[in-house]
């Protein structure tokens, strides 16, 4: 895993591999997000919001870039360990709001808005379809905001009411959806 761009370009970290839970978002699709993120936002103002965040291999681009108010969710307790271990490392403790929980249960939840909502669930998750109807019902995003959802070609939203766009890198689908 490395970081691509921002003050923390080129760090490379390795996630254990022994029973690891994730299926972390390949360099060539994290450089065309990043790159269609980069034209249409100011990273330090946002509040991010990274879902089923397993590496936290988003969390940390964005806080590479600036963002000063990224919030990590997880259930996985090896996840949490390792991204608690990487904040230390580069010392961005102050910057990510780490949170063990169920991704469903958080949204159901917070009553916390955010700029950015990036979701990278394991695409087999049964649940997965939902993830767009629950973030607008429970009102996570702020009205100017994105919500992406990685998944692969066994899903797709462009039936969605809040759908906008969609990109495709490799076998990865990036959907994007706002308010309308």
């Amino acid at each position: 895993m490395r970081i691509i761009g921002g003050k923390f370009k080129g760090r490379r970290f390795n996630p254990p591999a022994k029973n690891w839970p994730t299926r972390p978002t390949t360099d060539y699709s994290k450089e065309g997000l990043f790159n269609i993120l980069y034209n249409n936002w100011d990273f330090e103002e946002m509040k991010m919001l990274d879902l089923f965040g397993g590496t936290g291999n988003h969390s940390y681009e964005f806080i590479s870039r600036g963002c000063k108010d990224v919030t990590y969710v997880d259930k996985f307790g090896g996840c949490i360990s390792f991204v608690k271990k990487t904040a230390e490392t580069l010392e961005i403790e102050d910057n990510i709001k780490i949170v063990r929980a169920d991704v469903f249960k958080f949204i159901e939840k917070t009553n916390l808005k955010y700029n950015y909502i990036f979701a990278g669930p394991p695409y087999p998750l049964p649940r997965l379809d939902e993830i767009p109807d629950m973030i607008f019902k429970y009102k996570l995003l702020a009205e100017e905001g994105w919500l992406v959802v990685e998944h692969n070609g066994n899903h797709g939203f462009k039936d969605h009411p809040n759908y906008f766009d969609e990109r495709q890198y490799g076998g990865t689908i990036f959907s994007f959806f706002e308010y309308k």
